[in-house]
């Protein structure tokens, strides 16, 4: 397991990160995530810990906290050593019928911080990120808050989740021409199947050392393979929860050559996806969630895959995003400047 800094900071994370979304769901969305126990979030963090992953990631959302009180017992449970571990959590999605029970506002991210701290049974969380865009709060008021969570010495470091590059781009403008606390990270979708972020915000972040945790790698298992000869779904999550959307027309070639790829290398198709990702230099870690301990031990496999230039070239093909203006304009202008 290799580790990698996270954007342009001092902290160090594995590049594989355990989701505990599929802690403690019991109805609804949460649910159909997943309806994991103590004794299976026990197993799972100690499978982690053991194929040395240091970086855990939740949100105050995920099974209305439970995830939260879950993950921070396993640690207890694990008798984790509070410094070798990094612990990741959100906050922005709604936890109550309010208004102000959701959001970016100062006074909602101060009392859901001091809430996930309860919960996680933490002094402090290492990276803080706000979940979604709130368009009906000032950025700056969002960045003073987090601000001052990280002088009280409740966070450590401060990033986004699915926000759009120019938003992204924004944030750190203000942060930086006010001396506030640097974000160091945006949490967003890529897959090999969801591309979308290559077009502003992978180069975004590259220019900006911003780093980049990727969820759903493998687009809510369908990258697995058990999807792609089954309209209907499969017997997995996406058969009750079509998360994230997929275009199965292009899809479906990209699943057979993920599966040539894996029969090369002796892998499965999730694997190679998961291998993808790790090759591509805007990326600093990969979230992965499971709710068994094999399925998790055999995607961590994917650490020592080497792609080469052909496999990537391969992938890259079947893959490639339609070319969007700008893109075609600067191409054109590129093959006549060579």
């Amino acid at each position: 397991m290799r580790m990698r800094t996270l954007g342009n900071s001092g902290l160090f994370v594995s590049e594989l990160c355990f989701g505990a979304m599929t802690f403690g769901g019991r109805d609804g969305i949460w649910g159909q995530v997943g309806q994991l126990g103590q004794a299976e979030a026990d197993a799972l963090v100690g499978a982690a810990l053991e194929a040395g992953i240091n970086f855990f990631d939740t949100a105050n959302v995920y099974a209305e906290g439970r995830s939260e009180r879950m993950l921070g017992q396993a640690l207890r449970n694990l008798d984790v050593p509070r410094d070798e571990v990094v612990i990741a959590t959100k906050v922005g999605m709604a936890m109550g019928e309010g208004l102000n029970m959701r959001g970016a506002a100062r006074g909602h991210i101060l009392s859901q911080c001091r809430a996930s701290l309860a919960r996680l049974g933490l002094d402090h969380i290492d990276l803080y990120q706000i979940h979604a865009f709130d368009p009906g709060t000032p950025i700056e008021e969002t960045l003073d808050a987090l601000d001052t969570l990280v002088r009280a010495g409740d966070v450590r470091s401060i990033g986004l989740s699915n926000w759009a590059a120019w938003q992204v781009m924004k944030a750190l403008g203000i942060g930086r021409a006010r001396a506030l606390a640097p974000i160091v990270s945006l949490q967003a979708y890529y897959s090999l199947v969801g591309r979308d972020l290559e077009r502003d915000i992978a180069p975004m972040l590259l220019s900006e050392q911003v780093g980049l945790l990727v969820w759903s790698p493998l687009a809510g298992g369908y990258l697995s393979g058990k999807y792609a000869d089954d309209a209907g779904g499969g017997d997995g999550r996406l058969r009750t929860l079509d998360f994230p959307p997929i275009d199965r027309t292009r899809g479906g070639p990209l699943i057979e050559v993920l599966r040539r790829i894996a029969t090369r290398h002796d892998a499965t198709p999730a694997q190679i996806a998961i291998a993808w990702l790790l090759h591509q230099p805007v990326v600093t870690s990969v979230l992965l969630g499971a709710k068994r301990v094999d399925q998790l031990t055999a995607n961590v496999q994917a650490t020592s895959i080497a792609l080469d230039d052909a496999d990537l070239s391969e992938l890259d093909r079947v893959s490639a995003l339609p070319v969007e203006y700008p893109g075609w304009q600067n191409g054109l202008l590129a093959e006549r400047q060579a």
